[in-house]
């Protein structure tokens, strides 16, 4: 029987431990599936409330956001306040030096006013400089607002290969407390270029791309699952790519995007059960090289 990416979304939620990850720097721990975002419109604003209303209830706490990614903070903002949640949310945000990233052009200490006011919050659980613009001037401002309680985590961020090497030089210029990079089972170069300096430095790390922007579910396609990977608690390729990323000891959390709520629970279900040893995640390795 074929078993696509949706394959348990309309079973119930069955009652598996919940996966959390602590975070090196502090010890706390978190779930190991958050919520990233885009550039969302308000047309999107009932879409994202009923997501973030049904990640909580699924145990899910951590949302990734940006101030270049349009209305999205702004819209996470309202719909914490509307379901009074902000207590159970983990925010991450991010910012640039110059602000040339989203509208206004303002960057720094002004990014960061800007955050809380749309975020509708105090203070921000992790603060990280965009895709590494502006590192230089934005993590001593950081580590300052760490200080005075604005923010609770410093971090930095890539979704480019080719500023892992970069990111490496960064992780050990200053200490961070995360740090947030592209990595999936079709684009495996973190594990080797940039995991090892993450667990060495004792950082976090959360994982954007873990579905490679969808691309991963669709070269599944309709392919059945093997049926070895009940062994880990996956019902659907959408959980297949996620316990693999984080079942990898360096990630911290995998933090996929959706705007539909079918998605979030599917995706949710990777943060329950059982992770995949070195053993298995090898053979998912080698499984999915023989297929894809």
């Amino acid at each position: 029987m074929s078993m696509g990416r949706f394959a348990s979304a309309q079973a119930p939620v069955t009652p598996l431990p919940l996966i959390t990850k602590a975070i090196p720097s502090s010890g706390e721990k978190i779930p190991a599936i958050g919520l990233g975002t885009d550039a969302f419109r308000d047309s999107e604003r009932d879409a994202i409330r009923d997501e973030i209303k049904r990640m909580t209830e699924l145990g899910g706490s951590l949302i990734d956001t940006a101030a270049a990614y349009g209305d999205s903070e702004a819209l996470i903002g309202d719909s914490l306040a509307s379901l009074g949640v902000r207590g159970r949310i983990f925010i991450a945000t991010k910012l640039t030096a110059g602000g040339g990233l989203f509208g206004g052009g303002a960057g720094g200490e002004q990014s960061l006013k800007r955050s809380l006011e749309r975020l509708k919050t105090q203070r921000l659980d992790l603060l990280q400089v965009h895709n590494l613009d502006g590192v230089e001037t934005l993590i001593p401002m950081l580590q300052d607002w760490k200080r005075a309680g604005k923010i609770r985590y410093v971090g930095v961020t890539t979704s480019r290969l080719g500023q892992h090497a970069e990111l490496v030089e960064v992780m050990r210029k200053y200490p961070l407390d995360f740090i947030q990079v592209d990595y999936s089972i079709g684009n495996r170069d973190a594990a080797t270029s940039v995991f090892p300096t993450a667990l060495e430095r004792r950082v976090a790390v959360l994982v954007n791309l873990p579905l490679a922007r969808a691309s991963l579910i669709g070269q599944a396609g309709t392919r059945p699952l093997p049926e070895w990977t009940a062994d880990i608690d996956v019902s659907s390729w959408g959980q297949f790519f996620l316990k693999y990323v984080i079942s990898h000891p360096a990630v911290t959390c995998a933090i996929p995007g959706s705007t539909k709520v079918a998605h979030l629970e599917d995706n949710q279900g990777a943060a329950r059960g059982r992770l995949a040893d070195a053993a298995m995640r090898a053979r998912m390795e080698q499984y999915w090289g023989s297929v894809a």
